[in-house]
C-alpha cells in the first residue's frame, strides 16, 4: 500500500488544461475530494505549484482559487475562507479567485478547487470535445483537450510514483501515460512534494 506523505492531508489528481497561448494550466482537484476544508484546498496549492515546476518547468506559478467571482469576499463558505488562508501564503504565488471564463486564457497556471467541481469542468471539457469532433470540426487548439495526448496524470500527495488513467484509455493513451512515468520518476516529484510538507 501507497500511503498518503506525512504533512499531506489529502491527496488529489489533477488535470491539463490547454490555454490559448499554447501553453497549459493544471486544474486540481478533478475527482478524488468531493467534500474539502479549506486547509486542504490551500495545500491543494502547493502541490501543484510543485508538479508545475518539477514536471511542466513553469518558474513561480501563478495559483488562482476558482470561484463566482475575482473579489475576496465571494464564493461559498468553502472558498472565502480558503481564500484568506492563501492570500498570504509564502508557500506559492496566489493571485487571487478566478472565474470559470478564465480556465483557457492562463490567466492562473494552477487552478485550485475540490473534486466535486474540478470533475465536472473535466467532464464538461471532455464533452465539448466529443461535439467538436462529431461535428467534423478540425481545430489545433481543441485537438489538445484530446485526453490521448496526456494519458494519465500523477496522483499527488501519495508517496510513490503513482500515475492514473482514464478508464477507456487506448494504446497511444497508454503510451503517453509510460512517457508521463518516467518523467514524474526522473524529476523525483514525490522527493520533491516530501521535502515540503518535512
Amino acid at each position: 500500500t501507497i500511503r498518503t506523505i506525512p504533512g499531506v492531508i489529502r491527496p488529489c489528481i489533477t488535470t491539463a488544461i490547454p490555454v490559448l497561448n499554447g501553453g497549459m494550466s493544471i486544474l486540481l482537484d478533478v475527482g478524488i475530494n468531493s467534500d474539502v476544508k479549506p486547509d486542504v484546498l490551500y495545500q491543494f496549492g502547493i502541490l501543484g505549484s510543485i508538479l508545475a515546476e518539477q514536471i511542466y518547468n513553469i518558474q513561480n506559478p501563478k495559483v488562482g482559487l476558482i470561484n463566482i467571482g475575482e473579489e475576496e469576499e465571494k464564493g461559498n463558505l468553502l472558498t472565502q475562507s480558503a481564500h484568506q488562508l492563501m492570500k498570504d501564503s509564502k508557500e506559492f504565488n496566489f493571485i487571487g479567485n478566478i472565474e470559470g471564463r478564465d480556465l483557457f486564457n492562463g490567466k492562473a497556471d494552477v487552478i485550485v478547487c475540490d473534486g466535486f467541481t474540478g470533475n465536472v469542468i473535466l467532464k464538461q471539457a471532455e464533452a465539448l470535445y466529443t461535439l467538436i469532433k462529431r461535428r467534423n470540426i478540425e481545430d489545433e487548439y481543441f485537438e489538445r483537450f484530446n485526453y490521448e495526448i496526456y494519458g494519465g496524470t500523477p496522483v499527488l500527495g501519495v508517496n510513490g510514483n503513482v500515475i492514473i488513467g482514464h478508464g477507456i484509455s487506448n494504446s497511444n493513451a497508454v503510451k503517453n501515460m509510460i512517457k508521463l512515468s518516467v518523467d514524474t520518476a526522473e524529476a523525483e516529484l514525490t522527493k520533491h512534494i516530501r521535502k515540503v510538507f518535512k
